[in-house]
């Protein structure tokens, strides 16, 4: 039997902040029990993936190694870029190309970066 993946968990400094920020993102609250000053913090996404918020000590200091790359359901990537810039992303490179093709390197509030791409409705447009 093969092994399932039960978390994708990401380190940070604040559980509480990080995790409803992403909440804000995905659409989604954090579970009962967590609260400010928790050292984990959950999110389970309305399609069933979970994200468990770890407090660590250390700061983050390199590029991820691993990435969300989100679509936005109901919305272009333009208007989720700017979305999510007032909820206090940052853009770290725009890849947006000429054509309406690419897509947006952003970072969260702890500076961890993700991938906003086109919709599904964009990239049938574009098929």
């Amino acid at each position: 039997m093969a092994s399932l993946v039960h978390h994708i968990t990401v380190d940070c400094a604040d559980t509480y902040a990080l995790g409803t920020f992403w909440g804000k993102i995905l659409d989604c609250k954090l579970a009962d029990a967590d609260f400010p000053g928790d050292p984990e913090a959950l999110l389970v996404t309305p399609n069933g993936i979970e994200i468990l918020f770890i407090a660590v000590p250390d700061g983050k200091t390199v590029k991820n190694r691993l990435h969300f790359d989100i679509q936005p359901s109901d919305r272009t990537r333009d208007e989720e870029v700017e979305r999510l810039l007032a909820i206090g992303a940052t853009v770290v490179a725009d890849r947006r190309r000429p054509d309406g093709t690419g897509w947006v390197t952003m970072a969260d509030i702890e500076g961890n970066e993700f991938c906003v791409e086109r919709s599904a409705a964009e990239r049938a447009a574009t098929a």
